[in-house]
């Protein structure tokens, strides 16, 4: 873990993981809770931590793709669709960044 913390790519890797948790936590628990149950204290705090994770992913991903000159049609607009499809950071991971992260 504290090896990721050390590059640029690293760190998006990581916050990507923690995006994509927080995304699932809130679709599967949260949600759940709110909908069925009429017990929203889940969503109010959830809800906060998954949108600044979110925006740090989005700022993350744009300032390595300027830093690793990725192309946008390439890689960048896929990095960024990610996070919007539920376990869509786990599979860029897998696909893009950890092979990015073993370069550098």
């Amino acid at each position: 873990m504290k090896h990721l913390l050390q590059t640029k790519v690293g760190r998006l890797r990581l916050i990507g993981s923690l995006e994509g948790i927080s995304l699932l936590l809130l679709l599967f628990w949260a949600t759940p809770m709110k909908y069925f149950f009429k017990d929203d204290s889940v969503t109010k705090v959830l809800g906060p931590i998954h949108g600044a994770l979110f925006l740090l992913f989005i700022f993350n991903t744009l300032s390595v793709g300027v830093e690793q000159n990725w192309k946008f049609k390439a890689t960048t607009w896929r990095v960024l669709l990610a996070c919007l499809i539920p376990f869509g950071t786990f599979y860029i991971d897998t696909k893009i960044l950890s092979k990015i992260n073993s370069k550098s």
